[in-house]
């Protein structure tokens, strides 16, 4: 069967078959009876599954579903499966699918989002001409009812339509004169490049997607910075409208609250940044850093800015595409606004920026050392970075205590503005820290050599490959001239990895993340037995606002979860392997437990030409997967109830059974890292003869009872009789040296456990020792 210049699939052709009315989920019955018979197979049976279907079999359908009777139930369960295949992937259009689709359109259900979408997706070189006649029929009935909403889809429509005067005409009136150049710009285009813009515009928009409108395409914006004349007029757009609010400042243009920038301009400025961000253009800091301070704050006394829309329109490209210039101007911004509520925006917006900004190695390496040495009179102020940044004061060779006070007197406005610039550089620190971290799963080596010389390379274990294919560890960027990777365990040996961890904890290095203590995930034989899921991390009770927050911390974006409709299922997804690929973290809300959420499967995604694809748990990079399962593992630890010492007095009985097993389950491969380092440590501490290690506990002995910490929960038993012992951490700080501290600083606790059980006799805190001795 061929539809649309395509021809279908048995299954593409039944799903057609439903849209268009000419079958009904009875010929399926007849296909059972058959195969129960066994006249048929179970291949033969048709489905309700889009997910096999070719990306041109999804385009061929699409005039279909538009075309649909509300009233045929089976038309509608095919409509709302191809749909749902259509949000998730790329379809793509033969001439003969566009024309049919547009055709569709004219009808009384137009979507000029989705024609522009099919314009973008058609083969290079299509007879366009053959969709002139329903484009014209959409576009004039658009403007004979206002219908604006989509101006660029629309202006893309034009262009087939040969209505360019009369789209333009309605679109310039009343923009301010940045809005009405890009108009003049796309008018310069022809159809298909102006139905990639509109993708673009779509893509950033925060309107909810249609729901058969297909994904953004991944190279939109790189394709776009490659049409005629758009860089030029990205650079000219921001240097305009810096000039713009300099001269507002400058008092020679007039100051209007909120009023710097006509109608229309504030999207012509943030679609501009964004291609400039992206291509992270040399020219931009300058008018970029004059542009968002002079947004920020008004040339007078007043609270109030010249324009809170492109304030916060920067910021949000910003986030899209950060470097560490951007941050530094949203930074500054925020300190100079005036106004009560903006600061408090920019806080929200820069704690999404920064961490993106640690995804984006090739520029978050720019950032600088933030070392700071200055002279105040008698007095030096020093900000050192080797461990956490730090600023001290010193008089001559001896370091002081606190801030001298002649400094206090005389110079307090330097004194603030080094406390904010020691903070500014543990903030930076704290991101090039999780820059070099997510530089593990990248299929491509970051640009390392950028960072010599930087004292937090020091404490990191590097490998050089001194000959074709062998590599060297060596501590610090030490070797020149040859290619260099991060050290990780799942590349090493285990005598490798076992004389690193020895190394690290004899010379008593604080590594900036866990790195010779790193775990490594491997395929279990029941993930190669599930094949595209593992079930590894899933059945556990986890408090969600805790979780949640381990997801934005870590990089993963996932929709917020709560009690109403659609609130219920969850996916935390994190893109890895330098865009190709994608890891789903599955979990759902508890309803009968407010606050709380259960934990499902792990999946992941390869990048496609048609978009995310389904891959084979073998299938995945062990690296990327490796670090994956790794940030599932650290939100079981970490969010689950099991770990929380209180949650045993909460809860209903069956998430008490659930406690109870955790706090003696078998070890995941973080609590077994943990296990390690416990055995290395265990020699050096002052109770060692109290101590020994199980396979899942660490055991202490006390004057008073026996006590079994779990490794990975750090719940206690007492013996004989496995009694439970609550403890609520009241800090995790450690009396010694630890190689390492985790997200919830669940090794502390252990040790910090194990000190205060250890010397029994002398607590005399009445919650521990009445149930020490009932």
């Amino acid at each position: 069967m061929n539809v649309s210049g395509t021809r279908l699939s048995p299954q593409a052709r039944f799903l057609h078959d439903l849209l268009t009315g000419a079958a009904r989920w009875v010929q399926r019955e007849r296909h059972l009876r058959d195969l129960f018979a066994g006249v048929a197979t179970a291949s033969d049976i048709p489905t309700l599954d889009a997910s096999q279907l070719s990306a041109y079999e999804l385009g061929a359908l699409l005039p279909a579903v538009y075309r649909v009777d509300i009233e045929n139930g089976d038309a509608v369960d095919a409509r709302w499966e191809v749909q749902k295949e259509v949000r998730e992937r790329q379809p793509l259009f033969t001439p003969e699918a566009c024309a049919d689709l547009f055709d569709a359109m004219a009808g009384e259900r137009e979507n000029v989002r989705l024609g522009a979408g099919a314009l973008v997706r058609c083969p290079d070189g299509a007879p366009l001409d053959r969709l002139a006649d329903p484009a014209r029929a959409v576009v004039e009935r658009l403007l004979r009812e206002d219908r604006l909403d989509e101006p660029f889809s629309l202006l893309a429509a034009a262009g087939l339509a040969g209505l360019d005067a009369e789209v333009a005409e309605r679109l310039s009136a009343g923009r301010g004169p940045l809005a009405v150049a890009e108009v003049e710009l796309l008018l310069g285009w022809d159809p298909a490049q102006r139905a990639l813009f509109a993708e673009f515009v779509r893509e950033i928009s925060e309107a909810p997607l249609h729901l058969d409108v297909p994904p953004p395409l991944p190279d939109a914006r790189e394709r776009l910075s490659a049409l005629p004349g758009y860089v030029a007029f990205v650079r000219t757009t921001v240097e305009a409208a810096a000039a713009r609010v300099t001269a507002i400042h400058a008092g020679e243009l007039p100051y209007r609250a909120e009023k710097a920038f006509g109608v229309g301009e504030k999207g012509t400025i943030g679609r501009a940044v964004r291609i400039a961000l992206l291509r992270d253009e040399p020219w931009l800091p300058e008018p970029l850093e004059r542009l968002v301070r002079g947004v920020a704050v008004a040339p007078t006394k007043a609270r109030t800015l010249p324009s809170q829309g492109v304030l916060f329109e920067i910021a949000r490209a910003a986030e899209d595409h950060p470097t560490p210039e951007a941050v530094s101007a949203l930074r500054a911004a925020r300190d100079a606004t005036r106004h009560a509520g903006v600061p408090k925006q920019l806080d929200r917006i820069l704690k999404r920026v920064e961490p993106a900004l640690a995804d984006r190695v090739e520029v978050a390496f720019r950032l600088p050392d933030g070392r700071v040495r200055q002279e105040l009179g008698e007095h030096t102020a020093v900000i050192s970075i080797e461990g956490e940044a730090e600023l001290s004061w010193w008089h001559g060779d001896r370091k002081l205590k606190t801030v001298p006070a002649a400094v206090k007197r005389e110079h307090p406005e330097e004194v603030k503005r080094l406390r904010e610039l020691a903070k500014q550089a543990r903030r930076q620190q704290a991101t090039l820290v999780r820059a070099l971290e997510a530089g593990y799963a990248h299929q491509v080596a970051p640009p390392y050599r950028q960072l010599e010389g930087h004292p937090v390379t020091d404490r990191l274990i590097w490998e050089f490959e001194v000959s074709p294919g062998v590599w060297r560890g060596e501590l610090g960027l030490t070797v020149p001239d040859v290619p260099v990777r991060l050290w990780h365990p799942a590349r090493a040996t285990p005598d490798e990895v076992r004389a690193w961890r020895e190394i690290v904890q004899d010379k008593e290095l604080r590594q900036p993340f866990k790195q010779a203590f790193r775990e490594v995930y491997l395929l279990t034989p029941a993930e190669e037995a599930t094949a595209t899921y593992s079930n590894r991390f899933a059945g556990h009770v986890v408090g969600y606002h805790k979780l949640y927050a381990l997801f934005k911390q870590r990089g993963w974006q996932a929709p917020y979860l709560g009690p109403w409709d659609g609130g219920g299922d969850g996916e935390a997804r994190r893109v890895l392997g330098g865009g190709g690929w994608r890891a789903t973290f599955l979990h759902d809300y508890l309803w009968h437990e407010d606050g709380y959420a259960t934990t499902g499967e792990v999946r992941f995604h390869r990048m496609a030409e048609d978009g995310w694809r389904e891959a084979r748990l073998a299938e995945v990079p062990p690296l990327v997967f490796s670090e994956a399962m790794r940030d599932v593992d650290l939100f079981v630890a970490v969010a689950s109830i099991g770990a929380d010492p209180e949650w045993v007095d909460r809860g209903v009985d069956g998430l008490r059974d659930y406690w109870h097993s955790y706090g003696v389950a078998d070890l995941t491969e973080n609590a077994r890292v943990r296990r390690d380092a416990l055995a290395r440590l265990l020699p050096r501490l002052a109770i060692a003869d109290r101590c020994a290690l199980t396979d899942r506990f660490l055991v202490v002995r006390g004057d008073l009872r026996t006590y079994k910490i779990h490794l990975g929960s750090g719940n206690i038993l007492m013996e004989p009789n496995d009694a439970y012992l609550c403890i609520v951490p009241k800090g995790t700080g450690s009396r010694v040296f630890l190689p390492f501290e985790e997200d919830g600083g669940m090794l502390s606790v252990i040790v910090s456990k194990a000190f205060l059980l250890a010397a029994d006799t002398a607590i005399t805190d009445p919650t521990i020792t009445r149930q020490i001795r009932p």
